[in-house]
């Protein structure tokens, strides 16, 4: 898939209540790169990559102000891209964020305010109120370490925190929530940023999940992978759980794998028979059912994800259960929470920003550093093969919902699922048609041990590592 490799910066914090010049709304630098320079720029630093697309304002009152300047025509070229100045085609394609879908294109109508309320500005204001959780520095020190900062080695930590993060939002105020432009905010609000607060007193600190997650390699000053990750947040529920704290994580967290050490080929499978266990321990037998956090850790290749699951983990934003994509670089990762054509819209976790307190019931504290005013994007096909896709089941509907678009994923993934949907260990409700590749039992393990080096290179393509 083609990727977009120029560099935009679009700042909307500057508007003033004078109707400001177009020129001074807009301007770019466009990098063009011959096919060989767009090579050898795939391995330079990350910062050229992970380049800002564009400032968004924070209240949809200066972006109307642009409208009425005339310009709004001007913006939507700028952030879908414009052939002429950027190397790319022109994009009216809808956006996906989170399972909400952005019309892009206000063809057929020569009023600009057509794609005003379900277009690119309602866009950049759902985009806005995700949390946004970055690097802290002056933090209380992480148990015996010397450590008071993640910078430089805490992304997967914080990537993880924002997608956990949106869960609780989705869960407790819906996924319509929108930040509030004035104070004071919800308690419920405040309380769920308290829960990521940079100490051992908060239940998701990177101290905490640290804490829980040695087993899995988690260190002070040590990278750790999506895999890793999401077990890390499984035991962490786990020890909640334990501590009969419910309201911290009020549902169950899920992380489907193919086996234990998570490194077998095939694709993994959501047991229900599985889920439905997990709901009746949280409860202590008192529902049948409860909402459901599922972590989907997958590695899509070796060097790059292979084309053959682009397809699919773009259809995952169009669930109304997405949580979005751990994701990124080698050793960088980032929030992925939308798509357009064949760009992936992220929150980057790389900025440095001063410890907060935020308490649970201080309504008036200031969020605006949970908060990003940039949206970035980078190629779908530049993304690291190892990530992790997280979804969110509020009660039995919505998980029946989510099952059924998830078997209907895997019957048109050509024999390449990103998982699949099984009623019981025993008798699987959805089959990939390339059994040997994805669905292995002993025996044929076994045959696959007896075939020589030419018959399994010729199935190496075939192979989803976990």
């Amino acid at each position: 898939m083609k990727g977009l490799h120029d560099k935009r910066v679009f700042d909307l914090k500057q508007t003033s209540t004078d109707s400001p010049s177009n020129s001074d709304l807009l301007s770019s630098t466009t990098d063009h790169k011959t096919n060989k320079d767009i090579k050898s720029t795939q391995v330079s630093s990350w910062s050229s990559i992970l380049a800002p697309t564009f400032l968004i304002s924070e209240t949809y009152i200066a972006l109307r102000r642009i409208v009425s300047g005339g310009s709004m025509r001007r913006l939507q070229e700028y952030i879908v891209g414009s052939g002429k100045t950027s190397g790319v085609s022109n994009s009216s394609s809808d956006i996906w964020l989170l399972g909400v879908c952005y019309k892009v294109s206000s063809e057929g109508s020569s009023n600009d305010d057509a794609f005003l309320g379900d277009g690119l500005v309602e866009f950049s204001i759902d985009f806005s109120s995700r949390i946004w959780i970055t690097y802290r520095k002056g933090f209380d020190t992480i148990g015996d370490s010397k450590f008071t900062s993640d910078v430089n080695w805490g992304c997967m930590l914080r990537s993880s925190q924002m997608l956990i993060s949106q869960a609780l939002l989705f869960h407790h105020l819906g996924r319509s929530w929108r930040k509030p432009l004035e104070k004071p905010f919800s308690p419920k609000y405040i309380e769920i940023l308290d829960l990521f607060g940079d100490s051992e007193g908060s239940p998701f600190s990177i101290h905490n999940l640290l804490q829980v997650g040695k087993a899995y390699g988690l260190a002070p000053g040590s990278w750790i992978g999506p895999y890793a990750m999401c077990r890390t947040w499984e035991t962490l529920a786990h020890s909640i759980r334990q501590k009969d704290d419910k309201l911290s994580l009020p549902m169950v967290v899920y992380c489907v794998s193919g086996d234990e050490n998570g490194e077998r080929g095939g694709a993994p499978t959501v047991c229900i028979e599985d889920v439905i266990k997990l709901c009746n321990e949280f409860s202590e037998g008192q529902v049948v059912w409860t909402p459901i956090l599922l972590l989907v850790p997958l590695v899509l290749g070796l060097d790059k994800v292979n084309p053959r699951y682009f397809s699919s983990l773009w259809a995952t934003f169009t669930f109304p259960q997405s949580l979005g994509i751990l994701g990124g670089k080698p050793g960088v990762s980032t929030y992925i929470v939308g798509v357009q054509d064949d760009m992936a819209f992220y929150l980057d976790p790389h900025e440095v920003q001063t410890v907060i307190d935020v308490k649970e019931r201080n309504s008036e504290v200031d969020t605006s550093s949970y908060h990003c005013n940039v949206v970035r994007h980078l190629p779908l096909d530049m993304i690291d093969p190892s990530l992790a896709i997280g979804f969110y089941c509020r009660d039995k509907d919505d998980f029946d919902n989510f099952c059924d678009r998830a078997a209907k994923l895997a019957d048109a993934s050509n024999g390449a699922p990103l998982f699949t949907i099984s009623a019981s260990h025993e008798f699987p409700k959805t089959v990939p048609k390339d059994t040997l590749a994805h669905s292995m039992d002993a025996e044929s393990e076994f045959e696959l041990e007896k075939m020589n080096e030419s018959e399994i290179s010729t199935r190496e393509d075939d192979w989803q590592f976990l």
